[in-house]
């Protein structure tokens, strides 16, 4: 029974940390979640799983509360505990990015994409790191960083089966039960047509770019960045609200897609919508509070009559 009374203890502490998570009582969270780390190491069950959670928890709270030294050790502790977890290294690459680490930063959300191709979070991080160790290091910033890991296949199917069996949490990508999944030989089909629009954007040929989003999305209306693609292209054809309409398809597909919000926000800005642009930025910020291209047209916003 003693074993029993602890056991509920140590989840009840989590609950309770959450609950403070969710409220933005960060340091509270993590006084919670540490006591809760505290019980369950006590109680001899050594559950892996559940210390994972419990410390990538609490490094949600360091993260937030801006304490990015004691996110990365308990980002560090959840991986070795459960290695490849998704959260945790995507917690990990965002405290290394505002540390600065840039190396370390590409290389978990690196990562995090060979478990899941579809976390917008991660390509967005591997483009921001992709810049800036191009700025700091030149054409051969490649060289200079640590090896990145291989994801073995065991773990990729075995988060997969998890992925499927339980819903995503907001600040990844999240499917609408309303459309259907493509099948394999549709779902090769869309993406060989999205990277044909993705070439013609490269070249600055954002019409056919258009034409062949469409084609995708005909094959693969569940596709994310597909929207958000084609969202970039109507907005360098001054076609605001085709913009605003794929974003709002984006949101629908994956609630926390900074992309679709920022870019939402360039459509509503030149549409004179204020209030949804800003609107729109906040939840960028939100999402990423260091987010310097977000900050910036917020403030250009903010100055609209």
């Amino acid at each position: 029974m003693p074993q029993k009374r602890r056991s509920q203890s140590w989840t009840v502490l989590k609950q309770a940390g959450n609950e403070c998570f969710r409220a933005g009582q960060y340091g509270e969270a993590v006084n919670l979640y540490s006591q809760s780390i505290q019980l369950l190491e006590k109680s001899g069950q050594k559950n892996k799983e559940d210390l994972g959670i419990l410390h990538s928890n609490r490094a949600a709270s360091y993260l937030k509360d801006g304490n990015c030294s004691e996110c990365i050790k308990d980002c560090t502790t959840s991986l070795e505990l459960v290695p490849f977890g998704f959260k945790a290294l995507l917690r990990r690459a965002s405290a290394y990015e505002a540390l600065e680490r840039y190396r370390q930063a590409y290389v978990d959300y690196k990562t995090v994409l060979q478990i899941d191709w579809n976390i917008p979070a991660a390509h967005d991080g591997v483009n921001r790191m992709t810049k800036a160790l191009t700025d700091i290091d030149g054409p051969s910033w490649r060289e200079k960083l640590p090896p990145i890991p291989t994801v073995p296949m065991s773990v990729k199917e075995s988060l997969a089966q998890a992925a499927s069996s339980a819903p995503s949490p907001q600040q990844n990508s999240t499917i609408d039960n309303k459309k259907k999944a493509p099948g394999p030989e549709a779902a090769k089909k869309a993406k060989a047509l999205k990277e044909e629009g993705n070439a013609f954007v490269k070249k600055g040929q954002h019409k056919k770019a258009v034409e062949k989003y469409m084609q995708s999305l005909s094959q693969d209306p569940t596709e994310v960045t597909t929207y958000t693609n084609r969202a970039l292209c109507y907005l360098s054809l001054k076609m605001y609200k085709e913009a605003i309409s794929d974003c709002d398809e984006a949101l629908r597909l994956d609630s926390a897609n900074i992309k679709a919000f920022y870019r939402r926000a360039q459509a509503n800005k030149e549409l004179k919508n204020k209030k949804s642009a800003i609107e729109d930025l906040n939840s960028v910020l939100k999402i990423e509070l260091n987010n310097t291209e977000a900050q910036k047209l917020l403030q250009e916003v903010q100055k609209m009559k």
